[in-house]
C-alpha cells in the first residue's frame, strides 16, 4: 500500500454529463466499455449530487468544499473571493503542484485590481493553485485552436471571437446541416482527443515522478455536435423517450417564457417549447455519441496508467461537474432544479478501496475536495462544509444524508426570464432544494410556491405534491433543515476563533 505522499491524483471532470448514462435509465444506448470497466475496478456512487449549477458555480462548489451560499460565485462569471481555500491551494501545502488539463471556469476576485485586466474577460480562469497547462477553455480554446490550424483546417476568421463556429456541423451535400452530420474536424483532432493527446504527453514526462492532475473535459456540454463516426452512432429509433411534462408551476411558466437555449445546436433559435419529439432523439443520440467518444478516451487514461505501472498508486475519481435535463419534461440545459441537472456520476478507483462496490449513500461534490486532501495526507480545512468519503470507501456505512443544491436564476447585468416572469429582484431569483433518500423539497425565494416530490414512487420529480394538505408538514420540517445547515454552516473560516480574555 503506497504512502499518502507517494500517490498520484489523476482527478477527471466531464461537463453536463447525468448520472443515469453511466448507471440507469440511459446505459448501454451509447459503449461505454471504460466507464464499465472503471466501475468494474472501483467504487461508484450511485447517488452524488452537484452543490449547484451551472458550470462555474458548480466548479466553485467543488473545488472549495463549499456550498454556494459560502463561496457566493453563484453564476457564471461571478468572482471567487480570494480568502477561500481552493483544492489547488491546499494541494500545494503538501508540496504538490497541481496541474491543471482544461478549465476550471473560476472568475478572479478584482478587489484591489484595475478591471481592465484581462483576466476580467473570462470566467474560464484557473483556480488559485492549479498551474494551467493546456489553455483549452470553452470559449477561447487557443491550444486547439492552434492544432486545428497545424492541421490545415479551413476555419472560421477571426478566431477566437467566432470560436462558436467550430461546432458547426458539415453537411456532405453542401445544404444546411442537419443534428446528425459530422464535426468540421476528425476524431482524431477533436477536442476531447486533443486534450487526452496532451495530457498523455505531460504525464508520461512525469511517470518517474509523483503528479497532481485535473482534467476537465468540456464534452458532452453543447454544442451538441459529433465527429464521424461518433455523430451516428447512436440510433435515436433505439432511445427511450423523453420524460413526460409534470403539472404546471410558476417556475415552469418562467422557464419556458422567453427561448433561452439557442446554444444547444448550431442554428437552434432556443425555442425548446416548440421542439418535436424527433429532435430531442436525434439531439439525445449525439449527446450520447459525444459520451461514446468521451469514453474512448478515458481508456487511454486508463491504458496509460496500467501500462506504465502508475495505476497501482493513483487515486483515480472520474465525475461530472453537473448533469443534464436532456429533454426531460420538455427541458434541456443544467439551469433547474430538477434531479436530471443535479444527480451526477461520481466513480472513485484507488490503492485500497474494493473493487465493484456501488454506494447508495447520498453524497455531494463538496465532498470531493476533503476526500481528495485526505487520501493524500493533507488536513481538510474547517471551512469545507463536504465531509470525507473514505469510511463509504471502506464498505463502512454512514447515517443517512441529506443533500443540498442552490441556483441561482437572475442576472446581475439586465433582469433574467425568471425575473421578469415572475417578478423578482436579482437577488430574489434563487431557490435552494434538499434531497433525503425519499423526498426532494425545493424552496423558491420571492414567495414562489415551493415544489415536493416523492422519489419512491416518482424518481422522475414529475409529481408536484407541495398542493397538498398533508404535505405542509414535510414541506415544512425539509425547509427547517435548510435553515438548519445554512446556520451550522455559514462561513467557519474565522468563527471557530475567539480572541480576548
Amino acid at each position: 500500500m503506497p504512502r499518502p505522499e507517494d500517490l498520484n491524483l489523476l482527478f477527471v471532470t466531464l461537463d453536463q454529463l447525468r448520472a443515469d448514462v453511466v448507471s440507469g435509465r440511459l446505459h448501454g444506448y451509447a459503449p461505454t466499455r471504460n466507464l464499465d470497466r472503471l466501475r468494474a475496478g472501483g467504487t461508484t456512487f450511485l447517488n452524488c449530487y452537484t452543490a449547484t449549477v451551472p458550470c462555474g458555480p458548480s466548479r466553485a462548489s467543488l473545488l472549495t468544499g463549499l456550498y454556494a451560499f459560502n463561496h457566493r460565485a453563484i453564476r457564471n462569471g461571478t468572482p471567487l473571493a480570494r480568502h477561500h481555500a481552493t483544492l489547488g491551494t491546499e494541494l500545494r501545502k503538501l508540496g504538490r503542484e497541481p496541474l491543471l488539463f482544461g478549465y476550471n471556469d473560476i472568475t478572479p476576485d478584482p478587489t484591489g485590481r484595475d478591471l481592465n485586466d484581462p483576466d476580467f474577460q473570462t470566467y474560464e480562469l484557473p483556480a488559485p493553485g492549479f498551474r494551467e497547462i493546456v489553455e483549452m477553455r470553452f470559449e477561447n480554446p487557443l491550444a486547439w485552436i492552434g492544432h486545428l490550424r497545424g492541421r490545415g483546417y479551413d476555419l472560421p476568421e477571426p478566431l477566437p471571437e467566432r470560436w462558436y463556429e467550430l461546432y458547426r456541423p458539415v453537411a456532405s451535400e453542401g445544404g444546411e446541416p442537419r443534428i446528425d452530420d459530422p464535426a468540421l474536424y476528425s476524431a482524431a483532432d477533436s477536442d476531447t482527443a486533443f486534450l487526452t493527446d496532451r495530457t498523455l504527453e505531460a504525464l508520461d514526462a512525469r511517470r518517474d515522478t509523483t503528479w497532481t492532475a485535473h482534467v476537465t473535459y468540456i464534452r458532452p456540454h453543447p454544442p451538441l455536435v459529433a465527429p464521424a463516426p461518433y455523430n451516428r452512432l447512436v440510433d435515436p429509433a433505439a432511445l427511450p423517450a423523453t420524460v413526460a411534462p409534470g403539472a404546471a408551476h410558476p417556475f415552469r411558466e418562467a422557464w419556458f417564457s422567453q427561448p433561452a437555449s439557442n446554444g444547444l445546436w448550431w442554428g437552434f433559435d432556443g425555442d425548446c417549447a416548440g421542439m418535436q419529439p424527433e429532435t430531442a432523439q436525434a439531439l439525445r443520440a449525439v449527446y450520447l455519441g459525444l459520451v461514446a467518444e468521451l469514453d474512448h478516451h478515458l481508456g487511454r487514461l486508463l491504458d496509460w496508467l496500467d501500462n506504465t505501472g502508475q495505476a497501482e498508486r493513483t487515486v483515480l475519481i472520474v465525475m461530472a461537474d453537473h448533469g443534464e435535463m436532456l429533454g426531460d419534461q420538455g427541458f434541456w440545459g443544467k439551469d433547474n432544479v430538477l434531479a436530471p441537472a443535479h444527480h451526477i456520476p461520481l466513480i472513485i478507483r484507488a490503492p485500497g478501496v474494493d473493487a465493484g462496490q456501488a454506494v447508495e449513500h447520498m453524497v455531494s461534490s463538496v465532498d470531493i475536495a476533503p476526500t481528495i486532501l485526505t487520501a493524500l495526507g493533507g488536513a481538510v480545512p474547517p471551512a469545507m462544509d463536504g465531509v470525507p468519503l473514505q469510511s463509504l470507501l471502506a464498505g463502512e456505512g454512514a447515517a443517512p444524508r441529506s443533500v443540498f443544491t442552490e441556483i441561482d436564476l437572475g442576472d446581475a447585468r439586465q433582469p433574467s426570464r425568471f425575473q421578469r416572469a415572475l417578478g423578482l429582484a436579482p437577488n430574489e431569483a434563487n431557490a435552494a432544494i434538499l434531497r433525503d433518500a425519499r423526498w426532494t423539497c425545493v424552496h423558491f425565494n420571492g414567495g414562489v410556491p415551493p415544489m415536493l416530490f416523492d422519489r419512491n414512487s416518482d424518481p422522475e420529480e414529475r409529481i408536484d405534491l407541495s398542493g397538498d394538505a398533508a404535505a405542509e408538514r414535510q414541506i415544512a420540517a425539509m425547509r427547517a433543515r435548510m435553515l438548519d445547515l445554512r446556520m451550522t454552516r455559514a462561513d467557519q473560516r474565522l468563527t471557530r476563533f475567539q480572541f480576548g480574555a
